[in-house]
């Protein structure tokens, strides 16, 4: 598979243990994902961002594959650059899982890294809807899930455009 626009691999300032995913890469991105969830023949009723990283993937999804209802799940498992919590934890406020019944649904999230955050929603919403799909921008070979669509697998960490600076205000990072 050739390398995605805007990566260059004979770059000698690149950093190679991490992969820069820019805005405008962004775009092709999630473009050719969603081409290629439309090319499965499968089209969800409900797009389902694993909220936070997965909310501007899902977003752009959402518009490419014609899906105006969406919605989010708040899991926090990352607490930092590669620190997380033992497992992942559902977080307030709830998606109204009577709503998502028997609806067909994409669950969206920016990367499958273990794997936990990503298997976590599945099981919950699986409980719930008529069917599940997941899809991710990365897929890292490591993950305890295969995500049913992805852009890139890589074993490196991702440097994406919304979290890779420091908030502007409010709470410190933590």
């Amino acid at each position: 598979m050739p390398e995605p626009a805007g990566v260059n691999p004979t770059d000698a300032t690149a950093d190679p243990i991490r992969e820069e995913l820019t805005w405008d890469l962004f775009g092709s991105a999630t473009r050719e994902l969603a081409e290629t969830i439309a090319g499965s023949g499968w089209i969800p009723d409900m797009v389902i961002a694993v909220a936070r990283g997965g909310l501007t993937v899902a977003g752009a999804l959402s518009y490419a594959l014609g899906v105006k209802n969406c919605g989010a799940i708040n899991v926090e498992f990352y607490t930092g650059v590669d620190t997380r919590l033992d497992v992942p934890v559902v977080l307030p406020p709830s998606l109204n899982l009577v709503e998502v019944r028997d609806v067909s649904v994409l669950i969206v999230d920016d990367v499958a890294d273990t794997g936990h955050t990503l298997a976590l929603v599945r099981k919950v919403l699986g409980e719930h809807v008529a069917e599940a799909r997941t899809a991710v921008l990365y897929h890292k070979p490591r993950s305890v899930i295969v995500p049913d669509y992805s852009w890139k697998s890589t074993d490196a960490w991702i440097n994406f455009p919304w979290s890779v600076l420091p908030p502007v205000a409010g709470r410190p990072p933590r």
